[in-house]
């Protein structure tokens, strides 16, 4: 069975840092993209950035230059430093894989059951 798991969250103040990480465990061979999510209460959920297998990225405009996500292939690890943290930030956030080959087999579509980041004024 394959699973994501995200860790890092937590409360910090405006001007602060925290760093996301979300490993996937199970019989994997590859992953091919990988992704950051957020949805904040009351909105729809969004991407926050991606990062291909061979390491190109995608940041949201709201996060670029503040956001940097990073990738472990040897450990099927995504990570997302967030620097400069706003109270526009505060969501749960959410690990994807777009596509894990598997024990001889493709999953699509797999997510992390999120963890919340809080960033007070």
């Amino acid at each position: 069975q394959v699973q994501l798991v995200e860790s890092g969250g937590g409360l910090v103040q405006a001007g602060g840092s925290l760093r996301l990480s979300c490993a996937a465990s199970g019989s994997i061979f590859s992953i091919n993209v990988m992704g950051w999510y957020r949805q904040a209460p009351g909105k729809q959920r969004e991407l926050v950035a991606h990062i291909t297998s061979d390491g190109a990225t995608t940041y949201a405009g709201s996060v670029k230059g503040r956001f940097t996500i990073s990738r472990d292939n040897a450990k099927n690890t995504v990570y997302l430093q967030m620097n400069k943290l706003i109270p526009e930030d505060t969501a749960i956030y959410y690990c994807n894989a777009d596509r894990m080959l598997v024990s001889g087999r493709y999953e699509y579509g797999v997510w992390g059951q999120g963890t919340q980041v809080n960033v007070s004024s």
